[in-house]
């Protein structure tokens, strides 16, 4: 088994490369994990989503 982590700071960015991810390579994703992290900087709300993907090789 393996492991991708994809980071992006838009949850649409995220499923962009999620679904890019999976469509370009021969995988049997097994398990996804989401995770949202929010922070302050000076008056910015940041935030960052990351998934990590479980996979095979076909």
């Amino acid at each position: 088994m393996k492991v991708k982590v994809i980071d992006e700071s838009h949850e649409k960015d995220l499923e962009e490369e999620i679904n890019k991810f999976i469509s370009e390579n021969e995988i049997e994703v097994v398990d996804i994990k989401f995770s949202v992290s929010t922070s302050i900087f000076s008056e910015e709300q940041i935030y960052c989503f990351s998934a990590l993907i479980m996979y095979k090789e076909k």
